[in-house]
This record gives structure tokens, C-alpha cells and sequence, in this order.
């Protein structure tokens, strides 16, 4: 990754458990300039037909779970590796590196600053954490990401706690992030620690840029 190194833009990781606020923290990094590596949506287009991981995931979980357009059915993949996690392991040996692939070629292509790479498996992905110049953590309260997933998703209960207990606890993320917000409060509250968080991202910056002059 030559042209990325040249250049020098900020990394920083983003995760966070489902229902967590990850897209409006994204969003937020967004508007404020910054590019959006968005793994997990790298994940998705690795599987799409001409995907890098496409006929590999349909040779290992079979032609059930096409649809009759030649598409993967994401929602009969996810309800046999999200009731068995060897075959999510399966899964993630196929995808994750399909999606880093698709990752580098994304991030060579912006000129931006500050790029976010955002995935839910950040911490148990090497190639992505070493990218990363740090890790931001989105938090809520198991009751906030079931409330969230049922009334706002359209999830039974049943779905959305296993959904909720496939994902590595929320405390081992917590343990490695050099930022964590929580959003269990207003929207204002969750956006306050954004700012605050993204002012010290503005303070690196003008220090590097300092020590390369």
C-alpha cells in the first residue's frame, strides 16, 4: 500500500456491537470529511456474483441459499452461521480475506485525511486493526440494542438476542478501544462525545502535518 503510506491519512477503526449507533457515528465522521471504509459493506459486495468470495460461500454452504436471481439470500445464510458458529467461522474464513482485498483497493482510491475503517470484527481481524492509528468504540446497553433491534429493525426478540449473542461481548471491546462513546442517552449527548473525540482527531492531524514540514 505504497500510495496509502506516501500520503499518510489517519486511520481509525470503528466497531461497535449490532444496534450500537455505528451508522449515525459514521454519518458524523462522514459529513465531517473523513472516508468511510465500510468492511462490513465490502463484505456484502465480496459475495455479490462477480464477488471475489462468491463461489466459494455458495460451494461450502450450498444452492439453497441462492436466490432466483443468482443472488446469496442473506437472510438464509445468516440463519445457519448465526445458529452455529463453526459455520460462522467458515463464513469468516472465506470473506475476510476476500474483503480486505476489496478494502485496500477502496482506501488507495480516496485522497482523504482521515479514513474510517468500520467492521464489527475489527479487533479479531488483524490486517484490519494493523491499519488502524486507533479504535473508536461505539456502546449501548443490552437493553438499548434489543429495544433498537425490535422496534426499530422489525426483529422478533428471539431473532435479535441471538443476533445480539453471536458478536463478541461489548467489555472485550471496550478493553482495546483508545475511544469509547456511549449511546444510551439523547441524540445531543451521543453527538457531544463525537466532536469531542473528532477535536482530538484534528490535534493529531495538525501535529503531523507539523512534523512533516
Amino acid at each position: 500500500m505504497q500510495e496509502t503510506a506516501s500520503r499518510q491519512p489517519y486511520f481509525i477503526g470503528l466497531t461497535g456491537n449490532i444496534a450500537t449507533g455505528k451508522s449515525t457515528a459514521l454519518a458524523f465522521l462522514a459529513d465531517k470529511g473523513a472516508h468511510i471504509a465500510d468492511a462490513d459493506k465490502l463484505a456484502h459486495r465480496s459475495m455479490a456474483p462477480n464477488g471475489p468470495a462468491y463461489e466459494q460461500v455458495v460451494a461450502v454452504f450450498g444452492p439453497e441459499i441462492v436466490d432466483e436471481n443468482g443472488l446469496i439470500d442473506r437472510a438464509k445464510l445468516g440463519a445457519i452461521v448465526f445458529a452455529d458458529a463453526e459455520a460462522l467461522k467458515r463464513l469468516e474464513a472465506i470473506v475476510h480475506p476476500a474483503t480486505f482485498e476489496l478494502l485496500r483497493w477502496d482506501i488507495m482510491q480516496s485522497d482523504a485525511d482521515v479514513i474510517v475503517i468500520e467492521a464489527i470484527k475489527l479487533l479479531e481481524s488483524g490486517n484490519l486493526m494493523s491499519l488502524s492509528d486507533e479504535v473508536w468504540v461505539v456502546t449501548s446497553s443490552p437493553d438499548t440494542q434489543l429495544k433498537r433491534l425490535v422496534e426499530e429493525r422489525g426483529m422478533n426478540e428471539d431473532e435479535a438476542r441471538r443476533r445480539m449473542a453471536a458478536q463478541s461481548p461489548q467489555e472485550e471491546k471496550v478493553a482495546r478501544a483508545d475511544v469509547v462513546i456511549a449511546n444510551d442517552g439523547s441524540l445531543a449527548e451521543f453527538y457531544a462525545q463525537l466532536e469531542a473525540a473528532w477535536a482530538q482527531v484534528e490535534k493529531k492531524l495538525a501535529a503531523r502535518r507539523l512534523t512533516n514540514e
